[in-house]
């Protein structure tokens, strides 16, 4: 008996979700990859950005931790980590350099994380970096194009986690 055609399968190489993965990896190496070459960032940790020893959760914590620093929980929250993972995540950086481990002021059992001078340096090669990453995405593939993306993207993300737009109804 003749084995039965395999159904047709090329969908999961080209939906929503895997493009956007892709270009989200693309987009946060290429931005590692301009950090890894600014002065701003302290030698060593260029360094371990050249090497691939920060990746996509560094990332995360550069791109969640607020100026006011945070307590661990909303960090990760506001990240979509775990406590455990963002803990892990924070101890590492701390040993980098990037962030301390302060006191809170309204809590005293609690410790709030925040940028050091030298994670401040690394923030701001990061903004730089994402910029130019996004001026790069704009000249590729045409302002027009970017500027849909974009705004596709913001309003996306603004929708509910329940796929329906805000605002409407249950069913």
């Amino acid at each position: 008996m003749p084995a039965s055609p395999l159904p047709d399968d090329r969908w999961r190489q080209t939906h929503l979700g895997r493009l956007m993965g892709h270009a989200l990896r693309r987009f946060d190496a290429r931005v590692l990859q301009l950090m890894a070459r600014d002065v701003r960032v302290p030698l060593a940790l260029a360094h371990l950005a050249a090497r691939d020893k920060v990746g996509a959760a560094h990332i995360h914590l550069t791109r969640h931790l607020s100026l006011a620093g945070d307590r661990l929980t909303d960090l990760a929250e506001r990240a979509g980590m775990t406590k455990q993972a963002m803990a892990t995540l924070v101890a590492q950086c701390e040993a980098w350099g990037l962030v301390t481990r302060e006191a809170d002021a309204r809590d005293a059992r609690a410790r709030r994380v925040r940028f050091t001078p030298t994670g401040l340096a690394w923030l701001e090669a990061f903004r730089t970096s994402v910029a130019q990453a996004e001026s790069e995405f704009r000249a590729e593939v045409g302002a027009d194009v970017a500027t849909v993306v974009a705004l596709g993207l913001e309003a996306y993300a603004a929708g509910s986690p329940e796929g329906r737009p805000r605002g409407s109804p249950k069913i």
